[in-house]
């Protein structure tokens, strides 16, 4: 980066912290990108003069609103309800609605930035927005769950529409939460309209978005594995998480020959030597999608395996990890483990599940990198399919889907090697995938004048 553009980066950090205190994963998402943009940016000073990069780390709107609910004991309980509309540029808002504890507006802002330039590379015509609420749905029963979505519905409704605001799901909202989050706005707004994504194949949901993201992962994966000659095929795993994403992923992985050791949840992670197979990763399915049960329970199931309370897969080696859990779940010393480990392909199923010190090591380290807003867009691609097809009042096989998912991702690749192909000929990802996004946003902005 040279003197101008390092210039023009560190000044508009210093702004935005200014502006934005203490919204620390906000921030980091921000900082991640400008850190890629900035010298393209300073090559073409009208994107200063035009304040486009500002403009866009500035959502067009944020709601905030309150949630309450009462749960089966007749107690009446309050949250906060988020919905984060960043940049519409390109198309209505689309971005999922997380039920998390951990939820708050610096991770709803940070999560929109992202949903932004991902929605970017999909090459539909998708904004950026993202939303959430501070309820975590464990442990609740499902009339709780209902009646909390039917409340979070009431106020959501008057933001959000086919061709203004699509939401789908996220962290702690599935198939059951989006049915839920339908019912209510089909009855507040008397209409029956593909608002949200994610939704039952019987009402209008689209084959293949349960396993999108996962799949798509895996996709993007073996882009990068094919540039080193390499493949899934033999190579041992590691995964992050147990809900939607990682099961899917270890599915897929699974099945293009890889030996899956490891799957995780907020209290620790199991790992199994001999690997998953069908019938394991079935269990795991029923285990956390419908009994909604803990990790450790596997262990207990499967001999095998051996349950670690309180730590994160990354020390156990591995060809190639696949976080899929949550942010900066991967840190400095987990980085230098996988290193250690013989890791040498980090493709993130996560949003942001990297620090930028694990970052720095994996890069160091010479191994492949991708970041979520790249080799994790297959879900919300899939999401923009599920728009489509509502909107011609059709539905596709799930051959049609998967041919369209892999065409995607496959595009997605080629741009990160486009836009991020280094002097020495290897592919910085994260580069490449911020560039690509950033100049399709910025141009669509330039058309649309200041607004």
């Amino acid at each position: 980066m040279n003197h101008f553009a390092q210039k023009y980066a560190e000044g508009f950090m210093s702004e935005l912290i200014a502006r934005n205190p203490g919204e620390t994963e906000f921030h980091q998402a921000v900082k991640e990108v400008l850190e890629s943009v900035a010298p393209y940016i300073a090559e073409n000073p009208h994107l200063i003069d035009l304040k486009v990069l500002e403009r866009i780390a500035e959502p067009e709107r944020i709601v905030i609103f309150r949630v309450p609910w009462t749960d089966d004991c007749g107690c009446v309980h309050i949250n906060r309800g988020f919905r984060v509309q960043c940049n519409s540029a390109l198309g209505p808002y689309k971005g999922g609605i997380r039920f998390h504890a951990s939820v708050n507006l610096s991770i709803m802002k940070f999560l929109a930035f992202e949903q932004t330039f991902k929605n970017s590379l999909t090459t539909l015509p998708m904004g950026g927005a993202k939303g959430g609420s501070d309820f975590n749905p464990r442990g609740k029963s499902d009339a709780e769950v209902m009646r909390f979505c039917q409340s979070f519905m009431t106020e959501l409704y008057r933001h959000i529409g086919q061709d203004t605001d699509v939401p789908a799901g996220d962290i702690g909202v599935g198939g059951q939460e989006i049915g839920y989050l339908f019912g209510q706005y089909k009855r507040l707004r008397n209409e029956f309209t593909g608002t949200l994504t994610g939704k039952g194949q019987a009402w209008g949901g689209s084959l293949l978005r349960p396993e999108a993201t996962g799949y798509g992962l895996c996709y993007f994966a073996e882009q990068m594995l094919g540039t080193r000659g390499k493949s899934f095929e033999g190579q041992t795993v590691l995964v992050s998480g147990s809900g939607n994403v990682a099961q899917y992923a270890a599915q897929k992985a699974m099945r293009l020959g890889a030996k899956v050791v490891t799957m995780s949840d907020s209290d620790g992670f199991i790992y199994d030597p001999d690997g998953l197979d069908e019938e394991k990763w079935a269990f795991i399915f029923e285990l956390k999608n419908i009994r909604r049960g803990r990790i450790k329970e596997y262990a207990t199931k499967y001999p095998s395996a051996t349950y670690l309370p309180g730590e994160r897969p990354w020390r156990i080696p591995c060809d190639i990890a696949l976080p899929c859990a949550t942010q900066n779940e991967i840190e400095k010393q987990d980085a230098e483990n996988l290193v250690k480990g013989g890791c040498y392909c980090v493709a993130e199923g996560a949003n942001m599940p990297s620090t930028p010190e694990a970052i720095d090591i994996i890069q160091g380290a010479g191994m492949l990198y991708s970041p979520g807003k790249a080799s994790n867009a297959g879900g919300v691609a899939t999401s923009g399919l599920e728009m489509t097809q509502n909107s011609i009042r059709q539905h596709w096989t799930a051959e049609e889907v998967d041919a369209q998912l892999r065409r995607i991702m496959s595009d997605i690749h080629t741009a990160c090697v486009k836009y991020g192909t280094l002097e020495d000929g290897r592919v910085d990802y994260v580069k490449g995938a911020n560039l690509a996004a950033f100049i399709k946003v910025a141009g669509a902005m330039l058309d649309q004048g200041i607004v």
